[in-house]
C-alpha cells in the first residue's frame, strides 16, 4: 500500500472543484483549496458554509461536526501552499497549456512520494504525466458534476503509472463513498466517451431541423428513463465543454460520430455557452440558474397544428403481442371501443386475455377497481379477422417487424377501412412511406410509436411522411394526448428520435469490449453511476433482445451510411450463436431461463 492520502489539495475552485473539497472534507481529509482567483476562493468556502448548514437543517450532521468540516478546508492563491500535501487533484481549464503549466509548478513544489491527478475528462493523461518530472506518480481522477452526489470516480492510468499510486487513490475513492471504475487512457474514458457521442448525435439532430429541442429531450426523458434530455443536459455541462471533448475524442477515433456538430461551435463562439452563460440550446432567467424561460423557439400552447382533427370513437388493433395488448389496454383505459384483431379467434382471444391479466395486477396493487377492470374489459372485442375493422375510426397496427408483412396488411386495412379512417404503424425501425405507399390513401397512413410496455410507458413518437396529411397529424396527436401519453414529432427516417439516438451509443459500448478497453461490469457501473442511466447499455441490450439491437443497427448503418454506424462485430457473432439476451437465457452476460 503506498502513502495514505491524509492531506489533499485541490487546485481550481470552480464548480467542480468546489465540490471535490467538499467531500473531500466531509470525509475527514484536510483540504488545501488553491485557486489564482479570491474571488473563486470566496465563491467556494461559501458554498461549503451553505451546503454544510443545509446538512445540519437536514439533521444529517452535527452543528460541531460541520465546525469540524469548515476547520479542514484552507483556500490559497499560490501552489506552493500545497507542499505539504499526500495528494494535488487538479481541475483547472481543459487547456493542455494551463494544465501543464500547472504540473511544472507543482513538480518544483510538493515531495517526491506526492500523487498528482489530473480531473481532465478530455485530454491525455500519458501526455501530462510524460512532462512531469514524476511520471510514475501522475494518473487520472475524474469526478463527475455534481460531485457530492454522483457515485462515480472513473481512475485513470497511463502506462507510466505506478500500480501503487493506482492502489492509493483507489482506496480513497472509496473512502470517500465513491465507486472507482479503473482505466486506461483515452479522451472521455468510459462515462464521457460514450455520452458525448450521444449529446453529439442529439446536437446534429436538432441543427438539422428533424425536431424540435423540446421533443428531443422529452423523448430521451420519456422513452428511456433519462434523467435529463440530452440538449439540457448540454446546457448544463457546458458547450464550449462538450465541444473541447469531442475535439479530443475526434482527434484520437477519427469517428465522424465524434466530430462536433457545427451548432456547437456556432453557440460557443457567440457566447452561448449554456446555463453558465443564461442561454444555450435553452435561454435561462439568468446566467447559472437552472430555471428555463421562454424565447422565441418555445412552442405556444395549442399550436402543434392548426388542422381540425378527425373524429375518433373506435380503435381497431392489429396483433396478437405484447405490444398489441398493451396498445389495445392503453385505448380501452381511455374510453375508447377497441376491435383487437389477430390472425384467428384463438389468437386475438389470448391477447386479451393477456390485457385481463395485466388488469388483474393493477386492481391486485390498488391501482384500479374490479368495477374499472370490467368496463374496460368490456370495450375490448377480439376479432379473428381484420374484417372487423370495417367501421373503426383509427386503426394501429402492431405486427412483426417485416416491411413484407406490414405492407401486406395496410393492403388489407385499405380495403377494409372506411373513407376517412386513419391507419398507424408502430414501427420503430421500418420506412412509414414505404407502408403508406401500399394503399391507395397515403395521407391518411402515420407512424404512431409506442414504446413496450405501452400501458407504462409515456412516450409515442409521431412520425409524419411526406404524403401524410395536417388533419391526420392532427387526429394522432389529439388522441396520444387523450391516452394520457405524451407525443413527439419526429419526421421518417431511420430510428425516428429515441433508437437513431440510442442504438449508435449502444454500439459503441460493444465496440469498448471488443477492444478490451473496459468490462461489462464497469462500462454498466459508469453509464449508471455518472450518468444517471437507469440501466448500462449491457444489461439494456440483454433485455431488449441482441437479435432486434442488431436489426435497428443495421437499419441506421443502411439509412445513414456512416462508418461508425456499422453493427459491432461482437453483437454480430453473439446474435449467430444464438445469444440473444434474457430471452434465450444468454446475451452478454447468463440468464436464468423464465
Amino acid at each position: 500500500m503506498d502513502t495514505p492520502l491524509h492531506t489533499v489539495a485541490v487546485v481550481g475552485l470552480g464548480t467542480m472543484g468546489t465540490g471535490i473539497a467538499e467531500v473531500l472534507a466531509r470525509a475527514g481529509r484536510e483540504v488545501i483549496g488553491i485557486d489564482v482567483s479570491d474571488a473563486a476562493a470566496r465563491r467556494a468556502t461559501a458554498a461549503l458554509e451553505a451546503s454544510t448548514a443545509r446538512a445540519v437543517d437536514r439533521e444529517r450532521i452535527t452543528e460541531k461536526e460541520r465546525g469540524d468540516v469548515l476547520a479542514r478546508f484552507r483556500t490559497f492563491t499560490e501552489l506552493r501552499a500545497a507542499a505539504d500535501a499526500d495528494l494535488v487533484i487538479e481541475v483547472v481549464p481543459e487547456s493542455y497549456e494551463i494544465k501543464q503549466l500547472v504540473f511544472r509548478e507543482l513538480d518544483a513544489v510538493v515531495r517526491p512520494d506526492t500523487i498528482l491527478a489530473t480531473g481532465t475528462n478530455a485530454l491525455s493523461v500519458t501526455r501530462l504525466a510524460a512532462e512531469s518530472q514524476r511520471p510514475e506518480r501522475v494518473l487520472g481522477l475524474h469526478f463527475f458534476n455534481p460531485a457530492p452526489a454522483m457515485k462515480l470516480v472513473e481512475v485513470v492510468s497511463s502506462v507510466l503509472t505506478s500500480p501503487a499510486a493506482v492502489e492509493s487513490v483507489t482506496s480513497l475513492a472509496r473512502e470517500l463513498g465513491k465507486e472507482p471504475v479503473a482505466v486506461g487512457d483515452r479522451p472521455g474514458f468510459v462515462a464521457d466517451g460514450l455520452l458525448f457521442g450521444y449529446l453529439n448525435q442529439a446536437a446534429a439532430m436538432y441543427e438539422s431541423r428533424y425536431a424540435s429541442r423540446e421533443d428531443i429531450d422529452a423523448a430521451m426523458k420519456l422513452g428511456c428513463g433519462l434523467p435529463m434530455g440530452p440538449l439540457a443536459l448540454l446546457d448544463l455541462i457546458g458547450i464550449d465543454t462538450a465541444r473541447t471533448v469531442l475535439d479530443a475524442m475526434y482527434a484520437s477515433s477519427h469517428d465522424r460520430l465524434h466530430a462536433p456538430a457545427p451548432i456547437l461551435g456556432q453557440l460557443a463562439e457567440a457566447g452561448l455557452t449554456g446555463r453558465k452563460a443564461g442561454r444555450g440550446f435553452y435561454t435561462y432567467a439568468e446566467a447559472g440558474s437552472a430555471e428555463v424561460v421562454p424565447d422565441a423557439l418555445t412552442p405556444l400552447p395549442g399550436t402543434a397544428g392548426t388542422a381540425a382533427p378527425r373524429e375518433v370513437a373506435s380503435v381497431g388493433v392489429a396483433g396478437s403481442g405484447t405490444m398489441a395488448s398493451g396498445i389495445a389496454e392503453v385505448f380501452a383505459k381511455a374510453g375508447y371501443d377497441v376491435v383487437l384483431a389477430a390472425r384467428s379467434a384463438e389468437k386475438a382471444e389470448n391477447a386479451k386475455a393477456l390485457i385481463a391479466k395485466s388488469l388483474a395486477r393493477s386492481v391486485a396493487k390498488g391501482r384500479l377497481t374490479e368495477e374499472a377492470r370490467d368496463a374496460v374489459l368490456a370495450r375490448i372485442t377480439p376479432a379473428g379477422s381484420l374484417d372487423a375493422f370495417a367501421g373503426v375510426d383509427l386503426a394501429v397496427e402492431a405486427v412483426a417487424e417485416d416491411l413484407e408483412i406490414k405492407q401486406q396488411l395496410f393492403q388489407t386495412l385499405d380495403k377494409v377501412c372506411k373513407p376517412g379512417a386513419v391507419l398507424a404503424t408502430t414501427t420503430s425501425s421500418l420506412p412509414v412511406i414505404a407502408c403508406a405507399r401500399a394503399t391507395s390513401r397515403p395521407q391518411d397512413v402515420i407512424g404512431m410509436h409506442f414504446f413496450n410496455p405501452a400501458p407504462a410507458m409515456k412516450l409515442v413518437e409521431i412520425v409524419r411522411t411526406v404524403l401524410t396529411s395536417d388533419e391526420v397529424h392532427a387526429t394522432v396527436r389529439g388522441v396520444t394526448e387523450k391516452v394520457r401519453k405524451h407525443p413527439v414529432d419526429c419526421g421518417d427516417r431511420a430510428g425516428f428520435i429515441v433508437n437513431a439516438l440510442l442504438f449508435p451509443y449502444l454500439n459503441n459500448a460493444i465496440k469498448m469490449v471488443e477492444e478490451h478497453y473496459a468490462s461489462l461490469d464497469d462500462i454498466d457501473a459508469a453509464m449508471k453511476l455518472g450518468g444517471g442511466y437507469p440501466m448500462g447499455p449491457f444489461e439494456l441490450l440483454d433485455v431488449v433482445g441482441l437479435d432486434v439491437s442488431l436489426a435497428i443497427e443495421k437499419v441506421l448503418h443502411r439509412e445513414f451510411r456512416d462508418p461508425g454506424l456499422a453493427p459491432a462485430p461482437l453483437l454480430e457473432h453473439l446474435v449467430a450463436a444464438g445469444c440473444l439476451g434474457r430471452k434465450t437465457g444468454r446475451g452478454f452476460r447468463e440468464h436464468a431461463r423464465r
